[in-house]
């Protein structure tokens, strides 16, 4: 049984030009690809999980389900629109595909949040992180309009909507929140946490 009817959704359609265009949800931590875990947790928490990605093959063989953006090239607020058309619940949890250390915890303390804000979205070092916070499916025709009018920021949507921004203190009291707050973009993030390619000498 999963915990609640929020739809986890994969963020996989980046260029990744940071880490030499190579595709960061495969780097392996921990010996197992990002995707790969980052899919087995999201099965325990969620009833369904989407991939929103332009290169479908690369997850199929891990049960994913995917989808493609309708507006190709035009970032992370494309994925999560693409993802919101396809989920079948009121709420879906987004992340990126480089965050190797999410954790079901702090997962879930967010999405224990859920109310009546149009998203839940966590701040962190002085910053906050909405690759890694809950948006309620209602908001798929302002995304949408969004988009069509050429406006591609999720942070310059994010001023328009009732936002619940999750206290660093509060998070902080989750044994795993810094680890799950943690991206890899560059070769450097990615050594620092252990990882590798599975083609890196």
């Amino acid at each position: 049984m999963k915990d609640v009817a929020v739809t986890g959704v994969v963020l996989a359609g980046g260029r990744a030009s940071r880490m030499g265009g190579r595709d960061k949800a495969f780097a392996a931590v921990g010996g197992e690809p990002i995707a790969a875990r980052t899919l087995r947790l999201f099965g325990a928490i969620f009833p369904q999980v989407i991939v929103a990605t332009d290169r479908p093959e690369r997850f199929h063989a891990l049960g994913a389900e995917t989808v493609a953006d309708a507006f190709p090239g035009c970032g992370p607020l494309a994925g999560i629109h693409a993802a919101m058309r396809l989920a079948r619940h009121p709420h879906v949890f987004v992340a990126a595909c480089d965050m190797p250390g999410l954790d079901a915890d702090v997962i879930r303390y967010l999405l224990g949040r859920i109310d009546v804000a149009d998203a839940v979205i966590p701040r962190w070092e002085g910053d906050i992180e909405p690759l890694h916070a809950v948006y309620a499916r209602r908001l798929l025709p302002l995304i949408e309009e969004a988009l069509g009018a050429g406006r591609y920021g999720l942070r310059e949507l994010l001023p328009e909507l009732l936002v619940d921004y999750v206290a660093e203190e509060e998070l902080a009291r989750i044994r795993g929140a810094a680890q799950s707050m943690l991206n890899v973009n560059t070769p450097e993030e990615l050594a620092a946490v252990g990882g590798r390619f599975a083609d890196d000498a």
